[in-house]
Formats: structure tokens, sequence, C-alpha cells
């Protein structure tokens, strides 16, 4: 992907012109938003930035466009949750470069700038095809492996005089479910610690602390995923029963609590749409057990 937009961004100075239109698909807190001002910083050029959900009606959709310049990048985050008749609207905009404004007595042809535009979504086949087709670059966002999350800016949420000890930011990263937004949240809650003793330097000491004030485990489980698993310790069960325990609707076990479980190989389905434990997840559940125990006697 770095690549990718390194050609791109070399092949628009090259030829003096806007970079291509793009479109961020990938799970939340994988860096979407992140990228798209780091072009506007790459390209030198102003971002105008926009939610889905907050265009409600032609005149803000038509205020977000117009107020772009040439070579500005126009970024709408969450795309999918734009309602369908501004998507349309939207990607005839792109190919007519003009908003058509319907006046008391007549319609009204404005043109547009020759700006980039920037989609980013969670769920791309919730946008519309021809609004995706017209996107140039399609950039494609996933979890990142320990060793990535903690090279990506380590830093970051930090001081200038506030310092990681060594192999502390990868346990931060191995923590983080592959997320960067979530490691960059464990980190400030772990400088947040440091600062309280009064210290400058991030150690394994503060990692733990704020892991047990945060109630994560060493996978970087809450409470609600230790307690699902620990559900599954006495066999396999049925969402619905899985869901009265936890006493969490069905749809957010299953959309927020398990695909993290599932992706880590904690748990599985069976034939019979069944949760049950792996073996890597039996031994997960026994090492927070045994961490219990030692924490109740030190």
């Amino acid at each position: 992907m770095v690549a990718a937009l390194s050609v791109a961004i070399d092949s628009c100075f090259a030829d003096n012109r806007p970079l291509e239109h793009c479109l961020l698909v990938g799970p939340p807190g994988v860096g979407k938003t992140e990228i798209a001002s780091i072009l506007g910083m790459e390209l030198a050029t102003s971002v105008h930035d926009s939610l889905g959900q907050s265009i409600r009606c032609h005149a803000d959709l038509h205020a977000l466009l117009l107020g772009a310049k040439d070579k500005h990048i126009v970024f709408i985050d969450e795309v999918h949750e734009l309602p369908k008749v501004f998507q349309t609207a939207l990607y005839l905009a792109l190919d007519r470069h003009k908003l058509s404004v319907c006046g008391a007595k007549s319609v009204q042809s404005i043109s547009l700038a020759n700006f980039t535009l920037i989609l980013g979504t969670t769920d791309e086949y919730s946008v519309l095809q021809p609004l995706r087709d017209r996107m140039k670059l399609v950039l494609r966002f996933d979890f990142l492996f320990c060793r990535g999350i903690g090279a990506d800016r380590p830093a970051a949420g930090e001081s200038p005089e506030m310092g990681t000890r060594r192999g502390t930011a990868g346990l931060i990263a191995q923590r983080s479910r592959g997320t960067p937004r979530l490691a960059l949240r464990l980190l400030q809650a772990c400088r947040r610690v440091c600062r309280a003793f009064g210290e400058q330097k991030l150690t394994l000491m503060h990692l733990e602390k704020a892991c047990s004030l945060e109630c994560l485990d060493i996978l970087g489980l809450g409470r609600t995923e230790q307690k699902y698993l620990e559900i599954l310790l006495e066999g396999a069960s049925r969402l619905n029963v899985i869901s009265s325990m936890l006493g969490l609707p069905s749809r957010t076990v299953s959309q927020v609590t398990e695909p993290f479980l599932i992706r880590a190989g904690l748990v599985i389905k069976d034939d019979q749409a069944r949760r049950q434990l792996t073996a890597l997840g039996h031994e997960h559940v026994k090492r927070n057990c045994q961490d219990v125990v030692q924490f109740v006697k030190e």
C-alpha cells in the first residue's frame, strides 16, 4: 500500500495534477483517517473532511464540494453511512465536474474545482458500485502484526521527555489486537501510570499496572471477552445462550465481542453454529486463571 501511494504521489507531482480519487477500505482503528491526513501533508494541500452520517441534505454535500479548491482533498469517512441519494449525486458530480442546484424557478450548474475525493469505509459493499468504480485507487487496510504496530510511530502520544524501555513497546503492541488505535490508547494509559509514579521511562511495571486498571489480559482482552471464554470452558454453546449469560444483545456479541476471538484462533464455530474453544483458547483461559490465583496470593 505504501509503495502504491508513493508511486501515485510521485506521478501526480510529475504531471502537476491532483491525486486520483481514492477508496480506503478496512476495519476501524487501522489508520484510514490518518492516511488521509498524511496525504494532505505529503501533497502540501488542504483537507476538507466530513462523516457520511453528518451529510443529511443536499446543502451539506454542496458546501463540502464547493469549499474545495484545485488540488485540495475532500475526505468523507464512513461513506457507507452516506444516504444513497447523496452517493448518486456525488458520483454524478465527479463525472460532470459540476453541481446542479435547483432554484425556485430554474436549475443552476456550478463548476467544481479539480480536487481529489478520498472515501473511507469499513463496509465497501454498502457503497454504491458506480461510486466505487470511480475511485482510481483502492487501498485495503488490515490488522497489523505486533512488530508492525511496534514500529508505527513508537513515540506517538508521548511528550518529548518520555521514553520507553526496550521491549515494552512490543508488549504494548501484543495487547493491541493488531489495531494501531488501541496500541496508542494503551500507550497513553501506560504514560498516565508512569507519570503518576513520578517516572520518565515506560517500563513493564507501568504496562502491567495499566492493564490491571483497564482489566486487560496478555492478549488485550477485556472482561467481556474473558467472561465469554470462561463460558465456553464448560463446553460448546450457542450464541443466544452466551449472549444471555453476558447480558448483551446477540448482535453485539456476534459483531463486537466475537470477531477478534475468532481471528485470534481462540474460538471456532462448529457445523451447528455452536461456539467452542480451540486448544489455544483453553490454554489462554487457564493462563488467565493462573494469573488471577497468583495475584490473589500476592
